[in-house]
């Protein structure tokens, strides 16, 4: 799960029931288990999960597959009614929910009602987005919903230096959204949801690293929060993303002018063992790198979740994973460990 700073782990910690504290200590053992036996251990359930609004997005970000629409998969938007299914199912282990996987959340008419069914069970709620529909109305409604944490994507501190990555954005409809959260924030004297701006580092924006600190001051957002870009074709970054500020990057610079990544690749992976993602149409996939869910571990409209956590092909899965982790493609480009940090 990401960082959290003390009042958003304050928060976190009022949804931890007793059988959400078992059910996390039972995943929490079965990872250590399984690197001291050296094959994989699967106790519990899940204790975060992903679920995916849309995978329609307003902006054409050159590494995103929404943005670029080259989606392999279909394409649409998730059902209130299929949603509620599910977490009626999960939601007693569940402790966190994100509201994101590809796809602009906002874009779903009904995702804050889903916020706020997910938020009467008494789970963590999170989501991601590029800011352009918080309207009035809709950022008082994002208050009202009982959303936990925010996280609004600002790659730049001026328009031209934003749209670089965010192409077809607007810096000042970013802004006036995230203003629009906070002054509904205040006027509902709700301590949630927890704001805060998060800044991809890339070669274009690298040198606003010091500017979006001050910027996130002046509009009251609660904290700034730095990403390391992930870079599909990164041997040879024909976009010129890949920063020349090494700590703000996944990847590190060969004698010869290409790129490799950095993380190492262990035979283990802590998000395999506590999380999943949900794509709108019900598939279960490994984690939030399976973008076109080529690893497909189950389908919700077929089977129980509890059901595929415990399936044939999730067995493979984790065997495969801790027997040669290297050649899972979507691990190659993993970030873990080094993705997002507080500066």
């Amino acid at each position: 799960m990401p960082q959290l700073n003390w009042n958003d782990s304050k928060n976190l910690l009022s949804k931890l029931t007793f059988r959400r504290f078992i059910n996390g200590s039972k995943v929490l053992g079965s990872y250590y288990i399984s690197r001291i036996l050296n094959k994989p251990v699967q106790w519990g359930y899940p204790v975060s999960i992903s679920f995916e609004p849309t995978t329609s997005c307003n902006l054409r970000c050159p590494e995103c597959p929404s943005g670029l629409r080259q989606f392999s998969r279909p394409t649409g938007m998730l059902q209130n009614d299929f949603f509620r299914r599910t977490i009626d199912e999960i939601h007693k282990e569940l402790l966190y929910l994100i509201f994101y996987f590809q796809g602009e959340p906002y874009l779903n008419p009904d995702f804050l009602d889903m916020v706020k069914y997910a938020s009467n069970k008494k789970i963590y709620t999170a989501t991601s987005t590029n800011a352009h529909y918080l309207t009035d109305a809709s950022a008082k409604k994002t208050v009202e919903s009982g959303l936990d944490r925010l996280i609004i994507s600002i790659d730049g501190t001026t328009q031209d230096v934003y749209q670089q990555y965010r192409v077809g954005g607007n810096l000042d409809k970013v802004l006036e959204g995230a203003r629009n959260i906070m002054k509904w924030k205040k006027e509902l004297k709700s301590k949630t949801p927890f704001v805060f701006f998060q800044f991809l580092v890339v070669k274009p924006n690298e040198h606003q690293v010091e500017d979006i600190k001050r910027l996130a001051k002046e509009v009251g957002v609660d904290e700034v929060r730095f990403k390391t870009a992930q870079v599909y074709d990164y041997e040879t970054d024909p976009n010129n993303l890949i920063p020349t500020i090494d700590k703000y990057s996944r990847y590190k610079k060969n004698a010869n002018g290409t790129y490799s990544a950095k993380n190492k690749l262990a035979n283990r992976c802590w998000k395999l063992q506590h999380a999943n993602v949900i794509t709108w149409d019900g598939l279960v996939v490994p984690c939030c790198f399976d973008k076109d869910a080529t690893h497909q571990l189950g389908n919700l409209k077929t089977q129980s979740f509890k059901e595929i956590w415990h399936n044939d092909n999730y067995k493979q899965f984790r065997n495969e994973l801790m027997k040669s982790r290297k050649n899972i493609d979507i691990c190659a480009n993993c970030s873990e460990g080094v993705s997002v940090w507080k500066d």
